[in-house]
């Protein structure tokens, strides 16, 4: 039986206090073998997380399936208000985890990262930097990689192919940049030229940003994700990988990433360099929100940019016809 109203029947939401979101996701279960330093670094990841972020984010944790001793760590967390929103799960697998993270609110900025991030101090400011300069940036990385202007970035490219802004510019910080390749476990093999040029973008102000963005840690615009999918049929990999980076190019969208490096990638094994690093973040900093929102562009834009233009970028001959108009010194074309 029900007696009267529900005193919250048609009461619309109140705006949120919040401006940026921040989604982690982890999978730890078990303590051995490839795990076996998987919840010392996650740790880590989320004390980074504490010492640089501004009073107005909201932390979500998705616990993908993992065992007691890293649930019996969230849940004190969320009992001690240090994350706002602990989501248990079974191992639903990663993008799935991500997009439970994603429904429920209606927060302007969302950052998604995978559980291994160290953040650095100030990234959160040099995020929202690259979003007041850039209306068109919808996805910004803080940690530079190699070539991202490869990987869902035609549309920019598109936009500005005769733009004496698009360029290649001197790499801010090189010793980062090979770093996070380090931390892959890759060798010392790649290619020195991506250490000392890469493609960005130059404001009119002088602010320097790169074209593109990694995967592992990124900010998006969340009116981007107004339509999403309630299942993924991938614990990670197939087409999970890029079901992300759809989002950004519906709207036309621009992947950037910060000039400077504002993060590690720490992996799976532990190094005594991750608990020396020392955060000296300015909480006083008032952080602008409100950014700029784009609708969906048309069809034909879109074909176009993404679909044809695409295809004829991938070209090897139209490629270095690009970097010889961007003046990419002639002794990297061939290679780069």
């Amino acid at each position: 039986m029900r007696i009267g109203l529900n005193p919250h029947k048609d009461k619309p939401q109140e705006k949120s206090e919040f401006i940026h979101q921040i989604i982690i996701p982890v999978f730890i279960p078990n303590h051995k073998d490839y795990f076996k330093d998987s919840f010392k670094i996650f740790k880590l990841c989320l004390e980074s997380l504490f010492a640089t972020i501004h009073n107005r984010t909201y932390i979500t944790i998705v616990n993908n399936g993992c065992d007691k001793m890293v649930i019996d760590y969230l849940d004190s967390l969320f009992k001690e208000n240090k994350i706002n929103e602990l989501i248990h799960t079974t191992n639903i697998g990663k993008l799935n985890s991500i997009l439970k993270g994603l429904s429920g609110n209606n927060i302007e900025l969302v950052t998604i990262a995978d559980s291994d991030v160290l953040f650095l101090s100030n990234w959160q400011l040099e995020t929202n930097n690259v979003f007041n300069e850039f209306p068109k940036a919808g996805v910004v990385g803080i940690v530079p990689q190699f070539k991202t202007f490869t990987s869902k970035c035609d549309n920019i490219i598109f936009d500005n192919f005769f733009s004496k802004n698009l360029k290649f510019i001197p790499v801010k910080n090189p010793v980062a940049l090979l770093s996070f390749y380090k931390s892959l476990g890759w060798d010392n093999n790649s290619n020195p030229d991506y250490l000392k040029l890469a493609l960005g973008y130059v404001s009119k102000s002088n602010f320097k940003v790169y074209v593109g963005s990694g995967h592992f840690v990124a900010t998006y615009k969340k009116d981007m994700f107004d339509k999403i999918q309630t299942y993924i049929g991938y614990k990670m990999g197939g087409d999970s990988e890029s079901y992300l980076d759809a989002f950004p190019l519906n709207k036309d969208y621009w992947r950037l990433t910060t000039y400077d490096n504002f993060g590690y990638h720490m992996g799976n094994v532990f190094e005594q360099w991750m608990e020396e690093v020392v955060f000296e973040n300015d909480k006083s900093i008032h952080f602008k929100n409100n950014f700029k929102t784009f609708e969906n562009i048309n069809k034909i834009s879109f074909f176009i940019k993404n679909r044809l233009f695409r295809k004829l970028f991938k070209n090897k001959k139209v490629r270095k016809m690009f970097y010889r108009f961007k003046k990419l010194p002639k002794t990297m074309i061939q290679k780069y």
